[in-house]
């Protein structure tokens, strides 16, 4: 059975094997995003954008929901990583995203 990478990062955050990057640290706290939250829509999840060549490795960026409902986006790295780096995280503006999941030009 072919595993997608979706699912590589929703094995890998369930099994606790991811970190927060200090930007994320950050702007979790100033959000008000509960590490508990981020977990829920990381499992929920699915990727909405890809960053094969990020500059700091690749990445990509998943919409998901928490239990309550709250949509969140997270910026974290590709499986690849042994841990997988949550590099930032906040809630989509509806202004400037169509459906959470496509930027509007």
């Amino acid at each position: 059975m072919l595993v997608t990478q979706t699912e590589s990062i929703q094995a890998k955050v369930a099994a606790g094997e991811f970190e927060l990057s200090r930007h994320a640290v950050d702007q979790s706290l100033l959000r008000h995003i509960r590490v508990q939250e981020i977990r829920e829509a990381i499992a929920s999840g699915e990727i909405i954008e890809d960053y094969p060549n990020d500059k700091y490795g690749p990445s990509c960026l998943m919409l998901g929901y928490t239990q309550s409902l709250r949509p969140l986006h997270t910026q974290c790295s590709h499986p690849v990583r042994p841990l997988i780096k949550i590099i930032t995280v906040y809630e989509p503006d509806a202004n400037l995203w169509d459906d959470l999941k496509i930027r509007k030009e």
